[in-house]
């Protein structure tokens, strides 16, 4: 009888023991969690000065704060300016340089800058992934264009917006993207916003 006791609790125990370690916890999964941008400016120069245009968002695109838009200025009709973009997440201190991110990964990064008819503007891109290096150091040797750098070629005066987006993981190889044109790009959209412009 003793020895039945013994054995049941021992059962017991080893029973509820063996439940506590059994746990989803032994085969996690992976999280690949995407950078936070809060700040976006791009920047563009030409015709004697600079126009910025930049979003705010301190906690992120899918976060319940809106963003701050600003645009500080008009653009210039028939001028060429020369732009880049600079993408942070000042959540962390320093604020981290996400530009660092999409170069080292260049051929899985892709911005697209699309203008509404009513603004006479037209962009390009003036950087490709072989002008950046991979985490390894080596650079690519792809030419397929990233869009950290472009230009702004304004005609006529008029107004409109000018949406500004970055894509990952993007098909580069679909027809028209490298051109530019997003609408057979897919992949995952990191950061999208619409300025309004104007130009005069």
């Amino acid at each position: 009888m003793m020895n039945t006791r013994k054995l049941l609790s021992t059962l017991i125990v080893g029973g509820i023991l063996f439940a506590s370690c059994s746990s989803d916890d032994d085969n996690p999964v992976p999280v690949n969690e995407e950078e936070l941008i809060t700040k976006m400016t791009v920047s563009l120069v030409g015709g004697g000065g600079t126009v910025t245009l930049v979003v705010a968002d301190e906690d992120g695109a899918d976060g319940p704060v809106a963003p701050v838009i600003t645009v500080s200025g008009n653009l210039t009709a028939n001028t060429t300016y020369t732009g880049s973009v600079e993408l942070l997440n000042e959540s962390e201190s320093p604020a981290e340089l996400i530009n660092e991110e999409i170069e080292a990964e260049a051929d899985e990064h892709q911005f697209f800058y699309e203008a509404s008819s009513a603004l006479n503007i037209t962009t390009a891109y003036t950087d490709k992934e072989s002008d950046y290096k991979k985490e390894d150091g080596t650079s690519f040797t792809t030419t397929n264009p990233v869009g950290l750098t472009f230009t702004v070629t304004t005609t006529d005066a008029g107004t409109g917006t000018l949406t500004v987006t970055l894509r990952h993981q993007p098909n580069k190889a679909a027809d028209g993207v490298a051109a530019g044109n997003i609408a057979n790009a897919g992949g995952d959209t990191d950061i999208t916003q619409s300025f309004d412009i104007t130009v005069q």
